[in-house]
Formats: C-alpha cells, structure tokens, sequence
C-alpha cells in the first residue's frame, strides 16, 4: 500500500473513533460500569479446534541440516563476437544501428567474456563430497563452496551427468556436517517437504511445500523419474536438497516450470536414489554406465487401453525398436505393452527408463508383456546405455467421426530413405484422424498392430475394426501410437 494511501486510511479510522467513542482498531466497543451490570452473563467461549495431528517441526530440520547445505558460485567465460554487428544482431543497414552502436560504447574485436553463476548443494560425506546438478557446474573454470560458516574452498569436480543433470563435487576438508540419506520411493503424494537452498543468492533459505506427484517425464528427454512439489524454488536453487519430514533428503532440486523465468508452483526433484547411484559410479570408477532396451515408448491413453484391449491404461507402450537393439534381439516388437519388469508394475512410461538405467550392462530383464490381447514374459539382456528417446502425442483430445485421410503408396526412394517396406503416406488429414493429430506426411505403418502395405489394405482394416483404432505413424525420426475414435 502507497505510504499516502496509508497514512489517510489510518487517519480516517482515528477520525471514526474518536467521533463514536465505540470502535478501534480492535473492534472493541467502551462499556461504562453503570450499563455494564444490566448485560447478560458471559458465553463461554467455544473450544478451539484441536487437529488430529501437530504441524511438522520444520524449524529443527532446518537447523540440524541447513549447516551441510552449501552455496556453489561458479565462474567461467564465453566467446564473444568478431564484431559490433555480431554483438548487436541488427542489420547494419538498420536507421538504428549506429545509434545502438554508440548507446553500447566500444566493445572489444573478439575474445572472451566472464560468465559467473550460483546453485546450491549438499554434502554427502564429512571428507567433502558434495552433490549438485550438472547444469550448475558445467563449463566451469572454478567453482567455489561457500558453508554456513562463512568457510569458503576451491572444489574440484569429480563428475557430471547431464542426462541425470547430477554432479559430484570434492573439497578438501574434514569432520563436515552431512545429511542423512532417505527415499523417494516411499514417499507419498501430499507429504510435507523443505527444500533449503540459496534462491538469487539468498543462502541457506528455506521454504516448504507438499509432494504434488511422482514420476513426472519432462519434455527434455531426460530419463528422471521426477518428484513434483509446490515448494517455492528459484534461480539458485538447484542442487539443493529436498528433505522429508523425517529430515531426510529424498531428492536434488533441479527444474521449475515457469512462463516468467521465477516460481510458479511447479517445482522438480531428482530423486535420490538416481543420484547416489550416479554418485556412487563417478567416485568408485570416474564414469557414468546406464542399461539400455533399445525402444521408443509413449504413455498408455484410455483410448488406446481400449484398443489393445487392456483392462486400465497402465504401462509403456512400444512405438518402435532399434535394430539390433537388446529388445529386437529379444523379440521384442512395436505395439507391445511392456507391464512389469522384473516383477515390477510399470504404471506409467517414464518409470520405465530409470529401471532400465539402473541396471547393469548384460544383466537380464524379465518382462511382462502385453501383446494381441495376452499377457507373456520375455527376457531381455540389458545392453549398455545409449539415452532412450520418448515419443510424444501433443494432440488434442480424440472426437468422433470417420478416419478420414487421403493416402498414397510410398515411391522406391521414399522406402529407401526411410528404410521400410511397406506403410503409405498421409497427404491430406481431417475429421477423426485430425482431430486425434495425425498430420500430412505422417507415414501410417500399422492398424491395431497389423501392418499396412497399401491404401486398399489401409481402408480394409479400418472398416473392419471396432469404434476405436491405434495407428502407427512414423513422423520424422520417431514412431508413436496414435489412438483413433472412430465412432
């Protein structure tokens, strides 16, 4: 509120006050002693409501383990332009080139400018091992810890990985402070969290949330099952911890979705049991190994349960497999619904790539499948990790109505390009197929797994099928289901 603004409005209550003589700030009203003996005797007072359970202590987690989070300054450099024009990307035949030109002063022919930045991190080890993300440390020439003590040391890293966006540190020191190691894996939804980090450089603040969901797949490929939370995290953050109540760190915070570049509600976690295995492997060998299948998958819709005739929309669903892949070696094909592996349910697709990367090259995989309308196992050897792409549908909701695409055979070089030999291309999309976002130049290879070799063989299959079809598209590099309501 404006300081006039606030200066008026108190004057204003003064005013009422004093005219009255019954009502303050307080909404008390003046009883004189003589009118006071004629009102009635007091009500009591209702109970206050007692919760059934106390509000979490954060306060002591905070002071236990605030002194072994750290702040992490990092500095480094970037190559600039050979000149002005490179620097002001405007056109030199711009009117207002040269006055951006003489706004800016004489900047330097080339070389190199200083780039610094922060994160946050936490020690794993009272000889200095220190965890933090990979993205606050790349490319750095120095990185400097910063304890709570106002201690400051030159860290070394020991190694980063950027799919898991983890990073090990290493100072030289002794007898630190430590947190204690919990588990993602048992955490629930709508549990209390606090995360404590150094937000624009503020150090070791903290703030507080719930857990809003698990195993999140972000659009950035990465294979992170991650913790969502409304915990409030900012620039600065990341690399910090994310403490249960127990005081527990369950996970790294690393991302935020925000149209404004500050918070937003959305907040990320690594969790932890990905990073200590990705710590446990840089210090032990100095390198990062992940197992790989050699498939393509995407999350598993109502509508496409109901065309692979499965009972809930649970598992990842196989759009395509990598020659001589593990999975092709182990008959795995496009279409398959993987289920469980090694015992393990699969609920949702992005589950599945943390399993797979945590085990070990040449291991077997046992997986329980869905194909033509039955389950199966197949086992699988793990193979060493190349990073799993994930197909996505952004497609609007499938309506209903008639397929309604024009196709065409592929020609002999088109086949050869893309290395198939059969499927058709899509020229023109509308109706059901546009709705569910087949586009043109999508090339169709299969209805409900069956493979398409022709228009006719395309039209065929689409009569004879039920209200709602999966048709395998291939869009570019990647292959995905599309589901199809044909009413």
């Amino acid at each position: 509120m404006p300081v006039r603004k606030l200066k008026l409005t108190v004057l204003a209550l003064a005013l009422t006050a004093a005219l009255g003589g019954a009502y303050s700030l307080g909404h008390i009203q003046t009883i004189s002693e003589a009118s006071a003996a004629t009102l009635p005797p007091p009500v009591a007072a209702p109970q206050a409501f007692a919760p059934s359970a106390a509000l979490p202590d954060m306060g002591s987690i905070v002071e236990r383990n605030g002194p072994a989070v750290v702040n992490i300054s990092v500095t480094g450099s970037r190559k600039t332009g050979n000149n002005q024009a490179d620097q002001l990307q405007i056109d030199p035949d711009d009117p207002f080139y040269e006055f951006f030109r003489r706004f800016r002063g004489a900047q330097p022919r080339g070389g190199e400018t200083p780039v610094r930045g922060q994160g946050s991190g936490f020690i794993v080890t009272s000889d200095g091992t220190i965890l933090t993300n990979a993205h606050v440390v790349e490319g750095a020439e120095e990185v400097t810890v910063k304890l709570t003590d106002k201690r400051e040391f030159k860290a070394k890293v020991k190694g980063l990985d950027k799919a898991s966006d983890v990073a090990v540190l290493k100072i030289e020191a002794s007898n630190l402070p430590t947190v204690k190691i919990g588990s993602a894996a048992n955490t629930r939804v709508g549990e209390w969290v606090l995360a404590i980090g150094s937000p624009f450089g503020f150090e070791n603040s903290a703030s507080a949330g719930i857990v809003s969901a698990k195993s999140r797949t972000l659009p950035d490929g990465s294979y992170v099952p991650f913790i969502q939370t409304d915990v409030a995290v900012n620039p600065g953050n990341s690399g910090g911890p994310l403490f249960n109540m127990a005081g527990e760190v369950i996970g790294i915070n690393s991302q935020i979705y925000s149209r404004s570049g500050g918070y937003q509600g959305l907040s990320f976690a690594i969790p932890i049991e990905v990073a200590m295995g990705i710590e446990k492997q840089i210090v032990t060998s100095g390198k990062v190994q992940r197992g790989r299948l050699g498939v393509t998958i995407q999350d598993i819709n109502q509508s496409l349960a109901d065309s692979f005739g499965l009972k809930k929309p649970n598992g990842a669903l196989v759009s395509s497999v990598e020659k001589g892949s593990p999975a092709a070696k182990a008959g795995l094909e496009p279409g398959d619904v993987i289920l469980a592996i090694n015992g393990r349910e699969i609920a949702g697709s992005g589950e599945l790539p943390a399993i797979v990367a945590g085990m070990a090259a040449g291991e077997t995989a046992k997986l329980q499948i869905w194909r033509n309308g039955a389950s199966r196992v197949i086992e699988a050897k793990v193979g060493s990790f190349s990073e799993p792409k994930v197909a996505s549908n952004d497609s609007a909701e499938p309506n209903k109505g008639r397929l309604g695409v024009a196709v065409r055979a592929l020609t002999p070089e088109e086949q050869r390009r893309a290395e198939l030999k059969g499927g058709v291309v899509v020229e023109n999309a509308s109706g059901a197929a546009a709705r569910a976002g087949i586009q043109p130049g999508d090339i169709i290879l299969s209805v409900n797994g069956e493979a398409v070799s022709s228009t006719e063989q395309l039209r065929q299959l689409v009569g004879k099928a039920g209200k709602r079809v999966a048709i395998l598209v291939e869009r570019g590099d990647s292959r995905l289901f599309v589901p199809v309501d044909l009413g």
